[in-house]
């Protein structure tokens, strides 16, 4: 329901706004660079790509869901990939239509949506767009501390973090523990931190882990050639997957300095939590303290 309503939201900003654009705003397409790395030119676009990669997060959230859905081997790829392209599609309509009725630099606002409509829509349609914002932050909400709170009752599972967030409520069948932790971190962080910082943490982290992911679609091909496989990168297991880390490298390389730092600080702090804790408790490298009692569900039947 939430979706729908900020979807009608959107195409009604498109609706309302297209007969208003102007398309010589769109010269030059690439403003020039102003002397400064990240300030326009290609600089600006990459710095400005790695800002907004927060938004790929959905995206990757849909995974987390696989063990809910009836034929995730199928369903996973759809999903995946179907709500890139629609979200793709909407995020370049609105982009340019927000950019050919105002100026580009009048947009640096906390509501450049608002500020867009701000000389030609009725008042009504600005409170309709800021609900449908404020309706899109709560639906983004709800699915990363969904998609969190999996990832770590998965990390429980497999010993990487203490078995506890591996527990289910035993009604709702759901990861409780993760849930209120991941809920909690949020709110704390939320409350304390600016936003731009959260932003771009949360934009260079995704980066990194996009490319880990990368490389692991290589990795695993070599070492799992023959595992069952209902969906295959294109053109192989090297080209995309290695491009695809580059382009991850590249726009971490073109974030600020002091966020490229703070990534490798919580690195560090990784790698000493599985130092620690994960490789003395992972599944994968203690497999004898490890017993899953799995009923099927013929067996179950009797």
């Amino acid at each position: 329901v939430i979706v729908t309503i900020k979807l009608i939201v959107v195409f009604m900003f498109l609706g309302f706004s297209a007969s208003h654009v102007d398309t010589s705003r769109y010269t030059p397409y690439l403003p020039p660079n102003e002397g400064a790395y990240g300030e326009y030119g290609a600089t600006g676009l990459l710095k400005g790509a790695s800002v907004v990669f927060f938004s790929y997060i959905g995206f990757d959230s849909v995974s987390t869901a696989a063990q809910e859905a009836k034929n995730p081997g199928r369903d996973m790829p759809i999903g995946i990939i179907g709500s890139l392209v629609i979200c793709t599609v909407l995020y370049i309509a609105v982009s340019l239509v927000m950019t050919g009725i105002i100026d580009y630099k009048e947009l640096n606002t906390a509501s450049p949506i608002s500020t867009a409509i701000s000389g030609f829509a009725p008042r009504w349609l600005s409170a309709v767009i800021s609900f449908g914002a404020m309706l899109g932050l709560t639906s983004v909400l709800l699915v990363q501390i969904m998609a969190q709170s999996r990832v770590f009752y998965s990390m429980g599972r497999d010993g990487l973090i203490p078995h506890i967030f591996y527990k289910v409520h035993p009604k709702f069948r759901t990861p409780w523990i993760s849930t209120i932790l991941v809920t909690t971190i949020i709110a704390i962080l939320a409350a304390v931190l600016p936003v731009d910082f959260l932003s771009d943490m949360t934009s260079v982290g995704t980066l990194c882990a996009f490319f880990f992911v990368n490389l692991g679609v290589t990795v695993l091909r070599i070492k799992q050639p023959n595992r069952p496989r209902r969906f295959k990168v294109p053109f192989g297991p090297y080209i995309i997957p290695i491009l695809g880390a580059l382009s991850c490298i590249a726009l971490i390389a073109s974030s600020s300095p002091i966020t490229i730092y703070r990534l490798l600080g919580w690195i560090v702090i990784g790698l000493v939590v599985y130092l620690i804790y994960g490789r003395t408790h992972s599944k994968v490298n203690n497999p004898e303290k490890w017993v899953d009692v799995y009923v099927p569900p013929e067996m179950n039947a009797h």
